[in-house]
């Protein structure tokens, strides 16, 4: 050890005792910030407590948006297999009076071209209601897979209940309760 009474010029020190007082004061405040610090770093429980709220958090405002787009998504491609199927049915219903309306004026021989048509739009039909089918189960994320599937296989049920909603809806908007 060294002395430090030698040669060494002396430390700067205070020139009084109340300097000293508030150099004293001065390093306690410093001392203790310095260990409130230290001691929130050492905190790793409260920091992964922290974290893992705020992940918490996230993925829940995540999942709020994500079903809020899948029912979206949902609702989008119900609308358009919907109006698709309609476009397909009743693009078929006028093919098949055309042929009838055909068969009945030419005859046997037109009647056979006529049930052969008519297979060949039945088949084109349900080909479109399987192309509407594949194309849902590949574009419509899963919460909603099996309402959109339903609806294009059944559109009629989804159109009662649809009409039954907004009936409801109307009825309830036009006599709130009081």
């Amino acid at each position: 050890m060294t002395d430090r009474t030698g040669s060494e010029p002396p430390v700067t020190g205070a020139k009084g005792p109340d300097e000293l007082r508030q150099q004293i004061e001065r390093t306690r405040s410093e001392l203790g910030d310095t260990v409130e610090e230290l001691a929130g770093k050492m905190d790793v429980k409260g920091r992964a407590r922290a974290r893992a709220a705020d992940l918490r958090d996230k993925a829940g405002a995540m999942t709020v948006q994500l079903r809020s787009s899948a029912a979206q998504a949902g609702h989008t491609v119900h609308d358009k297999a919907t109006q698709a199927g309609h476009t397909v049915q009743e693009k078929a219903t006028q093919a098949g009076h055309k042929v009838q309306d055909r068969a009945a004026k030419t005859g046997h021989q037109v009647q056979d071209r006529t049930q052969r048509a008519g297979r060949l739009t039945q088949g084109k039909a349900s080909e479109t209601s399987a192309a509407l089918e594949r194309r849902a189960e590949h574009s419509v994320p899963q919460p909603a897979r099996p309402l959109v599937l339903a609806a294009i296989r059944h559109p009629r049920p989804v159109l009662i209940v649809g009409a039954a909603l907004a009936a409801i809806v109307v009825v309830s908007w036009r006599y709130p309760k009081k």
